[in-house]
């Protein structure tokens, strides 16, 4: 379970309920591991398995009332969740649908579950339309409104995983240099994670390519760095249910004069971006802002952001897109995640973690310096 009180949960119910209220809802109805986990605390990477549902249900007073799987009974029973009603599973003939139906019944009004961006629906479609008899409706964004903004408790395990990525980054010079493969650079910064204290490495990404990289996205290959290569890591590893995400560009060798005046504009972008970043303004304000450092206003590139959200999951919203409109408050995390073109296919991009205040923003991780890290060649 993640390390919360239980007056940071009923806080959460508490904030949830007003909103249920507002919004004429009866009862929220939660399939997913965040949604579940930001009002129990039920963690558990049981999840990976897809073989059953789990159900969390708030009503418009009250406690929660969980809905699961036998299984899970003995570590919700940890948690502050008292009302927990199970089924034996699998059960593919009625995979708890028929004790949820009797539960929503028994709360009775009208039954919401989130529908908006980002979200999915996590129980067998099949299931879902037994349930169509309630008429369930989208929750008017309730769950993304509340999660944007975190409690400084949540705040304070977001940068509990940042500092445990930003001793990971400070010793990745022990583990690359030229000559080593970049597969191999990728399991010993996992390594690195663990050791300083990472509960599991869910995401890591990167690249290495003489003088920037084409994609951000990709599995290491066996290719071994070479003298000219920047090499980048992008982790997403989380300590006690919460995500950091940033990333750190290195150079083996000396770094080409178009690298260092690329990366010295991200730098740049994500200065703009953290001033931009304050209460009332939109995320919006906060990409152009960046966009106008790293194209000169041109509308970003074809990664379609320069950051978004952070929280209990990777990628949370808002995204920081022309488009989104979502005003900021305080309290809300976000990457701000600039990118370059350095032509010939070549890119650079540059990540970190912040939480907006009613002043100034206040970095989760340690901004970079200025001048790259350099990797012995």
């Amino acid at each position: 379970m993640t390390g919360f009180a239980p007056s940071e949960f009923r806080a959460r119910v508490d904030r949830a309920q007003k909103m249920m209220a507002d919004a004429g809802l009866g009862a929220l109805l939660l399939t997913t591991e965040p949604d579940l986990r930001y009002f129990s605390g039920f963690l558990t990477r049981f999840w990976e398995s897809p073989t059953r549902p789990w159900f969390l249900i708030v009503p418009a007073s009250g406690d929660p009332v969980a809905v699961i799987p036998a299984i899970g009974v003995a570590v919700m029973e940890r948690t502050w969740i008292r009302d927990i009603r199970s089924w034996r599973s699998p059960a593919p003939e009625d995979e708890g649908i028929g004790l949820l139906s009797t539960i929503l019944q028994e709360i009775g009004g009208q039954v919401g579950t989130p529908m908006g961006p980002e979200t999915h629906l996590r129980m067998p479609l099949s299931d879902w339309t037994r349930l169509a008899s309630f008429g369930i409706r989208d929750d008017a964004g309730i769950m993304q409104r509340l999660r944007m903004v975190k409690s400084e408790q949540e705040i304070a395990k977001i940068r509990a995983a940042c500092a445990v990525a930003d001793r990971a980054f400070a010793r990745v010079p022990e583990i690359a240099r030229a000559g080593v493969a970049l597969s191999e650079v990728f399991r010993r910064f996992q390594i690195l994670c663990l050791e300083e204290g990472a509960d599991w490495v869910p995401y890591l990404a990167g690249a290495a390519a003489q003088g920037g990289y084409s994609d951000v996205i990709s599995p290491a290959s066996d290719a071994p760095l070479a003298a000219g290569d920047v090499l980048m890591l992008d982790t997403g590893l989380v300590k006690d249910g919460y995500f950091c995400d940033f990333d750190r560009n290195f150079s083996v060798g000396p770094a080409a004069q178009d690298v260092k005046h690329g990366h010295s504009r991200l730098i740049d972008a994500v200065v703009a971006g953290a001033d931009a970043a304050r209460p009332g303004a939109r995320a919006s304000d906060v990409f152009h802002a960046m966009d106008r450092v790293v194209t000169g206003g041109a509308g970003g590139s074809d990664a379609g952001r320069l950051g978004h959200g952070l929280g209990m999951q990777l990628t949370e919203w808002p995204s920081l897109t022309a488009d989104d409109h979502s005003v900021l408050e305080a309290g809300m995390v976000l990457t701000l995640e600039p990118g370059i073109d350095l032509g010939e296919g070549r890119i650079l991009v540059h990540e970190e973690n912040i939480v907006i205040r009613a002043g100034e923003v206040e970095f989760l991780s340690t901004p970079y310096a200025r001048q790259m890290v350099e990797l012995s060649s």
